[in-house]
């Protein structure tokens, strides 16, 4: 794998007007290309070496009326270079792809550098920058390590300097490293980002201040510090608050909870491991359990988008920082989708409790239907679809339905956008930051019409949820896409059926 020096320039604004370097730096596969080297002196040899050093296998005809004995020995040690002692004709140009004149004649020079150039070749002048389209800069190689300077061809003899500094500067066993680095490359499961996420953790101690251990005892320090404070905070709450005290209050207030609060605690343990394993369906498996605990419907999707919000708060926040985030996507998204999770919350609200007896069969069906579509995308090749362009449609009727139903915005949204060709990296980013604000305006509707009735049911989903983070960040990208489809698509179908049973009978 060929590697390419990168050339790094200042984009901000200078007062003073500052010369840069404005070469493209490549490292080409010379052995695969055809060179011809007019000149075979001294300089002529300079250049057959530093061709042959650096690409050894690589054909070089040499044209020269005069040929030096060096030269002639240089060839006669190598058997991909070509001698033929002569003037240069233009015929000589037929075939080659790259040309390096190295003769003290500079108008002979210019004029064999017209020649190459009527014929589109690449060409170095020795000596004479101004006619040069590339240089052959001073080369530092350790192993498979190659580093090329240049100065721009103002000062071969700085770059020569720099070189040297290098060379003592970085030691041979950087060719070991590298291909060390090649061998655990190759060992390394996952996608191309894992294997460079795993890779810069591998070689992070290569870079390392050497203040890491100061840092690690100043750590160690602080630590101690704030364990130590939280030991008198401790020494005085308890002074003030015995422990039979406060064993006796939680007892008194674990009684004054809902008989369901347990059920809540399963709702948000499950949610958090659904959507850990697979991206999606938090507020499609709380809702569900929570209709089976009898909660009212306004208490359920208002205590899930509140407790949700937080977790839509942080995720979307990550994938911004990740670069995972399509902002074009993103403001096609965030209104329609905030419009749609109001209306469904007001309208929830407004129907909800005189028609509970009916609004559950129908939760529940819509959610059947959900669990269905996914169970049936697991089983479905993934296939390019035409350009999706009901981008506000989609996204409204996700946050409608997300409010109404207590979940749906992922399902809906994500599975959607992905199955219509979107890159499931951008819409899982740009989909999770839309969903905070879904989540927030549907929340602040629900707090605005019916205040905060349904702490209990917050509270609960916020415990099963911390119970079961550590388990789902154990299987978050771990299961395969069908099977992720296949647990999350069972789920919804079993709780919803049970629903509607219980309705119907």
């Amino acid at each position: 794998m060929q590697e390419t020096e990168v050339n790094i320039t200042e984009d901000q604004p200078q007062t003073v007007a500052v010369e840069t370097n404005r070469l493209f730096p490549v490292f080409l596969k010379l052995e695969t290309l055809n060179v011809l080297l007019v000149g075979a002196g001294k300089i002529g040899l300079e250049k057959l070496q530093a061709l042959v050093s650096n690409a050894p296998d690589t054909k070089i005809v040499v044209v020269a009326d005069f040929i030096s004995d060096e030269v002639t020995q240089y060839a006669a040690a190598h058997e991909n270079i070509s001698l033929l002692h002569k003037k240069f004709e233009e015929s000589d140009l037929a075939g080659k792809d790259i040309v390096v004149i190295a003769i003290n004649n500079k108008a002979d020079s210019a004029v064999i550098r017209e020649a190459a150039k009527a014929e589109r070749l690449l060409v170095n002048v020795a000596d004479t920058p101004a006619l040069c389209d590339f240089y052959l800069g001073s080369i530092v190689q350790k192993g498979n390590l190659k580093i090329a300077i240049s100065t721009n061809g103002k000062s071969p003899t700085m770059a020569k300097r720099v070189k040297e500094v290098l060379n003592e500067a970085m030691p041979a066993e950087l060719d070991e490293v590298i291909t060390n680095l090649q061998q655990v490359r190759n060992r390394l499961n996952g996608n191309f980002e894992e294997k460079v996420r795993k890779l810069n953790l591998i070689t992070k101690g290569l870079v390392e201040k050497e203040g890491a251990d100061n840092n690690k005892w100043r750590k160690i320090a602080s630590y101690s510090l704030i364990a130590f404070a939280l030991m008198i905070i401790g020494h005085f709450i308890f002074s003030y608050l015995p422990l039979k005290e406060i064993g006796e209050g939680t007892v008194n207030f674990y009684n004054t909870l809902d008989k369901n609060f347990g059920w809540m605690v399963l709702a948000g343990f499950l949610a958090q491991i659904v959507d850990g394993a697979t991206s999606m369906g938090y507020g499609v498996t709380s809702a569900i359990v929570l209709m089976s605990a009898n909660v009212s419907p306004a208490a359920i999707s208002g205590s899930i988008h509140t407790a949700e919000m937080f977790a839509s708060g942080a995720s979307g926040y990550s994938h911004y920082k990740f670069g995972n985030v399509n902002k074009a996507l993103f403001k096609k998204l965030v209104i329609p989708g905030v419009i749609g999770a109001i209306l469904g919350a007001v309208l929830l609200v407004k129907f909800g409790e005189t028609h509970i007896s009916y609004i559950r069969p129908i939760m529940a069906l819509y959610t059947l239907f959900l669990g269905v579509k996914i169970f049936v995308t697991a089983f479905r090749a993934q296939k390019q679809s035409k350009k999706f362009k009901r981008y506000g449609l989609l996204a409204g009727a996700g946050g409608f339905l997300d409010s109404f139903g207590g979940g749906g915005w992922g399902p809906i949204v994500t599975a959607t956008l992905i199955t219509k060709g979107r890159n499931p990296k951008y819409v899982v980013g740009s989909v999770s930051m839309t969903e905070f604000f879904v989540t927030l305006a549907s929340a602040f509707t629900f707090f605005t019409l019916i205040g905060v009735q349904h702490w209990q049911v917050i509270l609960a989903l916020v415990i099963g949820g911390l119970i079961a983070a550590p388990i789902a960040a154990r299987l978050s990208g771990k299961l395969p896409r069908k099977a992720s489809f296949i647990m999350l698509g069972s789920i919804v179908v079993i709780w919803s059926v049970r629903i509607l049973f219980k309705a119907f009978s």
